[in-house]
């Protein structure tokens, strides 16, 4: 099969390859997905489970990536909830091999059914995006209607979510970005928006969650404004550390099948609207990963038509 793969972490996107692979095959409680669709993080190739396994043995080279969309081809011993020939979408686990390649093995728990009348392409950009929203908001950040969000990052693919799905639980929604990013916040349903490089911060007053995928001082700050019982929620990789500020609870974004059901209803209701930017083949992914200006909305690789 075809698949991306990284040997070098010190080249970063530069050192992806698009090889020849075998095919995987289905363990115990895994299925075999043909891959339709793939999501990747750039910080994907600064994270150690991309490099190591669990117990820190070199695992290169590695497949990178891990949302998908695809079909169900074969089930592992043990295996139940989903069938052969099964439209399906999710998130493969961050220490195995990944969903940058024609087929995927990983585990059936990690995946959710995709309705017949969602794309391949919107259900490979859900996962990462909507899962962090979700557990951010709602497991992590316990918002509640009526209470103020501060979410920075509003223009791109977890920002979006994180508006859209903050207003429908009934929040006051800030959401922050340049100032080329505004209509589109907005649109997203945004009800107000700050200009990092021209507004002032701290002019807001105080909100009682933040949501941070940015950190160093912005974070810093925002911390600042959070009231009393408030939360700030932010984003991190897989093993990774960051500093954080004030009553801060980094998390790590978990596969999760009610979720993701969750959030795909949304979309098929039209409650939840993607935030798809550049759609890409395989063949010229590697030419898209190292584009050299800044992307809007998230990059999504179709594998097969």
């Amino acid at each position: 099969m075809k698949a991306i793969i990284v040997t070098d972490k010190a080249a970063g996107t530069a050192g992806m390859k698009l090889v020849e692979r075998p095919e995987p095959q289905a363990a115990i409680n895994d299925v075999v997905v043909q891959v339709h669709a793939s999501g990747f993080v750039p910080t994907e190739l600064e994270w150690p489970s991309t490099w190591s396994d669990r117990r820190d043995h070199d695992r290169t080279p590695s497949i990178p990536g891990h949302e998908l969309a695809g079909v169900v081809t074969a089930i592992g011993y043990g295996t139940t909830g989903l069938s052969v020939g099964q439209r399906v979408f999710g998130l493969a686990d961050w220490h195995r091999d990944g969903t940058l390649a024609e087929y995927v093995a990983m585990e059936a728990r990690n995946l959710a059914p995709l309705p017949g009348d969602v794309d391949f392409t919107v259900g490979a950009s859900l996962p990462i995006s909507g899962l962090t929203a979700w557990q951010g908001l709602f497991q992590h950040g316990r918002l509640q209607a009526g209470q103020s969000v501060l979410a920075h990052g509003a223009a791109g693919a977890v920002g979006s979510m994180v508006t859209q799905l903050a207003r429908e639980a009934g929040a006051y929604v800030i959401s922050t970005g340049r100032a080329a990013d505004r209509q589109t916040a907005l649109d997203f349903g945004a009800n107000e928006f700050v200009d990092l490089e021209n507004d002032t911060l701290e002019d807001l007053g105080g909100v009682d969650l933040v949501f941070d995928v940015i950190g160093g001082d912005i974070q810093k700050r925002s911390a600042a404004l959070i009231r009393a019982g408030g939360t700030l929620v932010t984003v991190v990789g897989p093993v990774e550390a960051r500093p954080t500020y004030g009553l801060a609870v980094d998390f790590v974004v978990e596969a999760d099948r009610a979720q993701l059901s969750a959030i795909v209803q949304r979309v098929r209701d039209g409650r939840l609207r993607t935030n798809i930017g550049t759609v890409s083949g395989l063949e010229d992914a590697i030419t898209v990963f190292n584009a050299p200006k800044r992307r809007a909305g998230k990059t999504v690789i179709r594998v097969h038509p």
